[in-house]
């Protein structure tokens, strides 16, 4: 998961960007499934996550090395106004 502090008021503007953009990951090996959630709004900003499924953490390391990955991130710098800092990375895997 990727951890996302959006400006208050920008919400709609980035779910569009999301929406419209190319993530790469379909036919991806090891990619399962992708989900943008929206989690509390406080006083300073909204929280969103960007929520990947991999077959196994080297799946997802290899995405990460990869290409797609490269052409699925090649934008990011073009929407800086819409984030309160760097989006913070959160990894986890299955336990039980």
């Amino acid at each position: 998961m990727n951890r996302f502090k959006i400006v208050l008021g920008k919400e709609m503007e980035f779910e569009k960007v999301w929406r419209e953009r190319d993530t790469h990951l379909e036919g991806t090996k090891g990619f399962k499934e992708f989900h943008l959630v929206k989690g509390e709004k406080n006083t300073e900003y909204s929280l969103y996550a960007s929520h990947t499924v991999w077959n196994s953490r080297e799946d997802f390391i290899n995405w990460t090395k990869s290409e797609a990955f490269r052409l699925a991130h090649k934008n990011a710098g073009q929407h800086k106004d819409l984030y309160l800092g760097a989006p913070h990375f959160e990894g986890f895997e299955i336990v039980l």
